[in-house]
C-alpha cells in the first residue's frame, strides 16, 4: 500500500527552512535507504507545502516521520496528513490494474 504523507507549509517557509534541511533531507534519504519512502519534494505553487511517498503495509513509517521531521518540530509544517493512497498505474503501483484485466 501506498501512503502520501502531506505538509502545509508557513509563509516564510523558505526563509526559515536553511538551518534545518540537511537534516530533515538525512531523514529523509534513509527513509529511503530503509524502502519506505518512495519519492519527496516540494510543491512549486502556492501555497506552499510537500508531499512524500510511503510504501508500506500500515501508515506507521510516514507518521513517524511526521512527528520527528524538524520541519514539523520547529513549526514550519501547520498541517500534516496521512493518506492512504491505492496506486494502481506505473511499474512500482501497490495493486496494479489493468483493462480487461
Amino acid at each position: 500500500m501506498h501512503y502520501l504523507l502531506v505538509y502545509e507549509f508557513v509563509a516564510d517557509f523558505m526563509e526559515r527552512r536553511a538551518p534545518l534541511r540537511a537534516t530533515h533531507l538525512s531523514m529523509a534519504w534513509a527513509a529511503h535507504d530503509r524502502g519506505e519512502l518512495v519519492l519527496a519534494g516540494a510543491f512549486t505553487d502556492a501555497p506552499a507545502g510537500s508531499a512524500l511517498l510511503f510504501k508500506g503495509d500500515t501508515p506507521e513509517a510516514a507518521e513517524r516521520f511526521a512527528r520527528a521531521d524538524p520541519y514539523v518540530t520547529a513549526g514550519l509544517v501547520t498541517r500534516w496528513q496521512v493518506r492512504p493512497w491505492t496506486t494502481v498505474v506505473g511499474a512500482t503501483a501497490a495493486q496494479p490494474m489493468r483493462p480487461g484485466a
